[in-house]
């Protein structure tokens, strides 16, 4: 085993965008689909967020913030045939097809685990980072990410000798990639070589594949072999696994609401797979020969914890973290606690002999009305120090940072918002305004359209 440099988990988290909104457009995802068309409050969730990577940067966990993406997003509605000024386009799909622009009105990028998937300098055989924007094709208002994510990412990872950006994976069903919501790296230390495992829900070229019978399966194997060929990583350190279809029927429309994984821990619901105990002895005995040592599993029985309450509370969807001291931290949702079969297991697992000293429950439900928990919220980039210096400055949290976020969602974010609001033709005006003071606090220059085509 190859000693790498020193190496940190930065979590990148997506900033709430002020048209945070429940239009209730992602099919499969269970809490989306019931809170569709209520009554959502951008300034609450932003806080909410915010809250939530303080609290990591206080007990000195790298973090750093994604800006949202430029919402609506005026250029796929004239793609779509709409003509004329922003705000007679915005009247006239408001009017005609009010679904259409809540798709284009999504603040869906805040769910950073989708953003793409990364490979850590020590898992690739060019000893560089990579990135792969995933192409979310699954969902519309999601696949129309895909173009400034890849922007963004080669924008905040920007030395060519550093990072390698690929292109998103083809956009058609047979390539359906979600990004690292369906990608765990275990090791012994981030900054050593790992063991790469990939969820999948279905085999796209397989015709005898039937996968999941009420919701789609999103990721597809064939997905996730072409990311790791791309990002150059030994077959031999790689997994992969199918989710098991009676999940993903269950709302577990991504393997990140089932599962969680960090170095050398694994805390999962044994029907998370198709075939449980062969995909653990697949990652004990990888983890071993590469890692050395032993996998730690966590493993949540379904009379200890259904599907329908770990779907409900988000319990998977916890981010586990590695604390300067060298133990973890399982930050869960608020709902955890509330739910006494949830609340049993965690107890039990600051019982029992393992490294996870710290649960922190944290209050998203801004996000979890719309089927995003703690961890929907972060992509995990695995970076050494000299590569986190390749990264701008003021996109890092810390106390003046988060001050002047709050003053900024104070100042240019609703505290409620209707879908019906949507058709407010002034809308992008406010949002555009309240973007152009964000990529100011970040100092991330001109970064969206309308800054570049106003210049």
């Amino acid at each position: 085993m190859t000693l790498k440099k020193r190496a940190y988990e930065v979590n990148f988290d997506g900033l709430v965008g002020p048209t945070h909104n429940y239009g209730g457009l992602s099919y499969g995802n269970i809490a989306s689909i019931e809170h569709g068309l209520s009554v959502s409050n951008p300034r609450a969730a932003l806080k909410q967020g915010l809250l939530k990577m303080k609290l990591l940067a206080d007990m000195g966990v790298r973090q750093a913030v994604l800006p949202p993406h430029e919402r609506p997003d005026m250029e796929t509605l004239r793609r779509l045939g709409f003509q004329g000024s922003d705000s007679r386009i915005i009247e006239k799909v408001g009017k005609e097809s009010p679904l259409l622009l809540a798709a284009c009105y999504s603040a869906s990028s805040m769910w950073a685990a989708n953003a793409a998937t990364v490979a850590a300098t020590a898992d690739s055989a060019d000893d560089r980072v990579h990135v792969t924007p995933a192409n979310l094709v699954s969902q519309f208002h999601r696949s129309i990410e895909a173009p400034f994510t890849s922007l963004l990412l080669k924008t905040i990872l920007s030395d060519e000798t550093a990072f390698v950006h690929h292109a998103p994976l083809p956009a058609g069903i047979h390539f359906s990639d979600e990004g690292a919501a369906n990608h765990t790296r275990f090791c012994a230390e981030h900054g050593q070589p790992g063991v790469e495992f990939f969820v999948y829900g279905r085999t796209a070229f397989d015709t005898a594949d039937q996968g999941p019978f009420l919701f789609p399966a999103r990721q597809t194997r064939e997905a996730s072999e072409a990311i790791a060929r791309l990002h150059q990583l030994h077959p031999d350190r790689t997994v992969f696994a199918r989710q098991h279809p009676a999940a993903i029927d269950s709302g577990v429309f991504h393997n990140d609401v089932i599962s969680v994984g960090n170095e050398n821990l694994f805390f999962y619901h044994s029907q998370a797979f198709s075939d449980c105990p062969s995909v653990l002895d697949r990652l004990r005995r990888k983890f071993a020969a590469w890692c050395g040592g032993e996998l730690i599993l966590i493993g949540v029985a379904p009379e200890e914890v259904s599907i329908k309450d770990a779907v409900e509370t988000y319990l998977f969807n916890s981010q586990l973290v590695t604390l300067p001291d060298r133990t973890m931290c399982l930050i869960v949702p608020s709902e955890c606690r509330a739910n006494p079969g949830t609340k049993i297991v965690l107890d039990r697992i600051l019982h029992e002999d393992n490294p996870i000293q710290r649960v922190d429950y944290v209050d998203v439900r801004q996000s979890m009305k719309n089927g995003g928990g703690p961890a929907c919220l972060r992509l995990r980039v695995v970076l050494t120090e000299e590569q986190i210096s390749l990264t701008p400055e003021g996109i890092h949290m810390n106390d003046k940072l988060y001050q002047d976020l709050i003053r900024w969602g104070d100042t240019r974010y609703r505290d409620r918002l209707h879908p019906d609001d949507l058709a407010d033709p002034g809308f992008p005006e406010e949002v555009r305004t309240a973007l152009d003071e964000l990529t100011q606090i970040l100092r991330l220059g001109s970064l969206y359209r309308f800054q570049r085509t106003e210049s």
